[in-house]
């Protein structure tokens, strides 16, 4: 049986990790040195200081979030 594919914000790192040249536990550590902050205020940081497109952005921050939640 095959994989199934990845969903969600995550299916997003494989090309974010090739366009914007860190891996995805780098950026993560990025976003999470910016906290406490609010979603979209990360996603602009991510935008404004990194060149980052914005679904990439947002599907980060996304992830980030969410896990440091758990």
């Amino acid at each position: 049986m095959a994989d199934a594919p990845v969903k969600g914000p995550s299916s997003y790192f494989p090309s974010i990790e090739k366009k914007y040249g860190r891996s995805i536990a780098e950026w993560q550590a990025l976003v999470r040195q910016n906290l406490p902050g609010k979603h979209m205020d990360l996603v602009s940081m991510l935008k404004t200081d990194h060149g980052m497109g914005h679904g990439h952005a947002n599907a980060l921050v996304a992830h980030t979030l969410a896990t440091a939640k758990n």
